[in-house]
């Protein structure tokens, strides 16, 4: 049951501290707001489990919307969570082991932001855009928004992440009783 606990107020956290910086952020424009959300998923992913970290990636882009942080077509909303999805999980399985050397974890961290930004590039601007019917604004704003920034926005978030993950861990390891 504490464990339970603990994964829930870990992942409420990083859901809410996720959801702060997008609002905050948000008039700095995407490099900055999409670095702060890449580098939450990849805290939340790399500090409290695959499970904390999916649960915000899949979340995330829902209270986006619903805040009207993220883009005003909902439609995009569940590829947005898949493009995250994809994300945390590569993130976890090739960068998420403690122990990992230097070059893994970084490795790791570029496959994880390449394989997010092919996704949403693939799905957006291949897929959406091709045949959902959008405006031609709309088209050139998702295919802007869906294509290197991307790309540009994860590293960024990892590089961040790659800094923050050894002080967040040992924070919740003295603060909250130890990992679960």
């Amino acid at each position: 049951m504490k464990q339970k606990i603990r994964w829930i107020t870990r992942t409420a956290v990083f859901l809410a501290l996720l959801v702060v910086l997008q609002s905050v952020t948000k008039p700095a424009g995407q490099i900055v707001t999409g670095s702060c959300v890449n580098a939450v998923l990849a805290v939340s992913v790399l500090c409290a489990g695959l499970a904390s970290g999916l649960t915000v990636a899949l979340l995330s882009p829902l209270f986006a919307f619903l805040l009207g942080i993220g883009p005003a077509f909902f439609p995009l909303t569940p590829v947005i969570a898949v493009g995250n999805a994809v994300f945390v999980s590569l993130l976890w399985l090739l960068a998420g082991r403690k122990q990992n050397p230097l070059w893994k974890t970084a490795g790791g961290m570029a496959a994880a932001s390449s394989a997010k930004f092919l996704c949403l590039y693939f799905l957006v601007v291949e897929g959406v855009c091709r045949f959902a019917e959008l405006k031609p604004q709309q088209v050139k704003t998702f295919t802007t928004m869906f294509s290197f920034p991307q790309l540009i926005t994860a590293l960024i978030g990892c590089a961040v992440a790659w800094i923050i993950v050894p002080i967040v861990t040992k924070a919740m390891n003295t603060t909250l009783g130890g990992k679960s």
